[in-house]
């Protein structure tokens, strides 16, 4: 079920119609976290982007490698190539072993992503165990004389690597502007020019994290791992990278300068990334101190919440907005998404209370042009806004035929049930809360259903005293009953 599918390339900078490099196969890389602490919202935005891409993909029949990287070594501080480890720091004033801290946070990221229900990828290599692939990417570059070996640290040489291929592209900077903006750091008189970046670093004496190379005792700079895992696993050309915007320089750039300075020619076909959310207007990040943890979000506790937010909920707010486009966080933009998250489930529980009609007024062709708008926006750069108004619609539709005000056929509501549901779970990934609201809404439903039972059976006893109190407790509960000549019908006025 391939359709013409198109997605933007951030490399130039326009929606492309996907062709994969070979029929029928996908490879697909995409920067996972820096384990050092709890995820955050900034974490989940990326994780749900590229899940709906993998979901799709793979519903369309293509048979997809995903492969998310663990950082688990050479993310350093200040700049990519100053500063402290961030995990080797966490280690130390903690008094653990770095990889204690990096198999913790791991964990608590899986469970994060489970909870928003982020499907795993097919491998999830991690830094620390690519080390050998990593200096083996380096000796190449060292060959090919695109970089250089300083006081047992190795640079890439940015000047050269320009006089031949262009340094910028991705990010549409020169090589001047780059200069110009670059900052002096310590140690920068190692490089031959301030924006030449660490391949390999010779460790301090009390850098914790090291390994043996033909330069030096060190580790690798943190752009290496993922030109060296990806190639690894998805070979020398392959068809999507993937990662937030904030990675487009300089990280992505310098991947897309090695993998070239190792093999002259470009590694990635489609380059794509999610846009940022941001909190009063500032991107959301450990590094300005103004993120919030899922788990905060989870159980409210956090300062700047009003209320718990499910993981459904969460994942909702992500995808009521195209990824290329910011995210404000606010209390009421995710409680607009509650409403709207249990309007939908509420309409797809709605549909197994529908009573076909022989003559119903809408049939199967209702459902089939509900699918093809719905694929038109998936195909249009996976425009998941656009999928959730026309589920919506489709809702208004629902809860018509609840109310008896529309009709359907049999085999229109079989289609219609089938292209909500797959859209809704299958392909956005939504699903209804375990042990949660959901299950609670599922066994309310069936309480009600009986006690209209019971109001029915009281009606045909002309038992009218309690089929009339049956009606008003419900109404003072909140639950909205119609009589109708095919029976009764409720909703509950949220």
């Amino acid at each position: 079920m391939q359709h013409s599918f198109f997605i933007y390339n951030t490399l130039t900078r326009q929606k492309e119609l996907f062709k994969p490099l070979v029929p029928g196969r996908v490879g697909m890389y995409v920067c996972g976290p820096t384990v050092y602490g709890d995820p955050h919202l900034g974490h989940a935005r990326p994780s749900i982007t590229f899940d709906i891409l993998f979901r799709y993909l793979k519903h369309m029949g293509y048979k997809v490698r995903y492969v998310r990287n663990i950082t688990d070594v050479g993310h350093l501080e200040h700049d990519a190539d100053e500063g402290e480890d961030k995990i080797a720091k966490k280690a130390r004033l903690e008094q653990l072993e770095p990889m204690e801290v990096a198999e913790y946070y791991t964990l608590r990221y899986h469970q994060a992503m489970e909870a928003l229900n982020v499907l795993p990828p097919s491998i999830e290599p991690h830094a620390t165990g690519h080390i050998i692939e990593q200096i083996e990417l380096v000796k190449e570059i060292l060959n090919n004389g695109y970089a250089y070996v300083s006081e047992g640290s190795v640079y890439f040489d940015v000047e050269k690597y320009n006089q031949k291929y262009r340094y910028g592209k991705l990010s549409n900077r020169n090589l001047e502007d780059v200069i110009n903006n670059s900052r002096t750091l310590d140690g920068q008189d190692e490089k031959h020019n301030q924006v030449d970046f660490a391949l390999w670093k010779k460790a301090q004496p009390q850098h914790i994290m090291r390994w043996p190379s033909p330069w030096s005792d060190g580790f690798p700079g943190w752009h290496t791992e993922c030109t060296a895992m990806g190639r690894k696993y998805l070979g020398s050309h392959f068809d999507i990278h993937g990662g937030g915007m904030d990675l487009v320089f300089p990280h992505h750039e310098c991947e897309i300068a090695q993998s070239v300075a190792s093999q002259g020619s470009d590694m990635v076909h489609y380059w794509m990334h999610n846009n940022m959310i941001t909190i009063n207007g500032q991107k959301m990040g450990k590094s300005l101190g103004n993120f919030i943890t899922l788990e905060q979000f989870f159980t409210g506790n956090h300062e700047k919440l009003t209320e718990a937010y499910s993981p459904m909920t969460i994942r909702f707010f992500i995808l009521q907005a195209h990824y290329r486009s910011t995210v404000d966080f606010s209390n009421e933009a995710l409680q607009a998404s509650r409403k709207g998250l249990e309007r939908l489930l509420d309409a797809l529980k709605q549909l197994e209370r529908v009573q076909p009609q022989v003559q119903g007024q809408l049939t199967a062709d209702y459902a089939k042009e509900l699918q093809t708008k719905c694929y038109e926006a998936m195909d249009d750069d996976l425009n998941t806004p656009i999928v959730i108004s026309h589920l919506f619609e489709a809702c208004h539709v629902v809860n018509q035929l609840t109310d008896r005000k529309n009709s359907i056929t049999q085999e229109g509501l079989e289609a219609l049930r089938q292209v909500m549901e797959t859209f809704t779970f299958e392909i956005l990934g939504l699903r209804a809360e375990q042990g949660g609201s959901g299950q609670r809404e599922e066994a309310y439903g069936r309480a009600i259903d009986l006690l209209l039972d019971i109001r029915q059976q009281a009606k045909a006893n002309k038992d009218w005293t309690t089929s009339d109190r049956i009606r008003n407790e419900l109404a003072a509960m909140g639950f909205e009953v119609k009589d109708t000549k095919d029976g009764a019908t409720w909703k509950l006025n949220k």
